[in-house]
């Protein structure tokens, strides 16, 4: 009769490597495309402006306008861009040599304090932009 004091387990500590190595991976790669979708251009919306009210209004389709958005947070958008007072300056500037017909659509909030919009006008009024139009919406 053979009596054996010890015995011997086998625990399979790979498995448990595996899983851990495996689940890292699924959340790493579940979080990086979640953002990816998240933060994707196509999925970002468009600014949300408040335009003032106005009784009369026109509309302007012209393929060689500029539009300058300003928000009430005073951030300024040229087209999509975000810009500062001197890049509009010099970005306008470069399109109305290209072209002195170009229109020039301004688009502020309506809680945007007055002097940013007379100092976007001022720039525009120095560049001798004559075919300037601000965005409001019918009342």
């Amino acid at each position: 009769m053979k009596i054996s004091g010890r015995r011997t387990y086998f625990i399979g500590l790979e498995s448990t490597a595996i899983t851990d190595i495996v689940l890292n991976m699924f959340i790493f790669f579940f979080i990086s495309f979640s953002l990816l979708y998240t933060f994707n251009p196509h999925r970002v919306q468009k600014l949300d402006i408040k335009l003032p009210k106005a009784a009369h209004t026109t509309t302007i389709e012209n393929l060689q306008q500029v539009n300058i958005t300003l928000t009430n947070e005073g951030i300024i958008y040229l087209g999509d861009d975000i810009v500062t007072l001197k890049e509009l300056r010099e970005r306008i500037y470069g399109n109305y040599r290209n072209n002195p017909n170009l229109i020039v659509i301004l688009r502020a909030d309506r809680l945007v304090s007055f002097k940013d919009i007379v100092n976007i006008l001022d720039t525009l009024a120095e560049l001798g932009i004559a075919n300037l139009n601000i965005a409001t919406v019918k009342e």
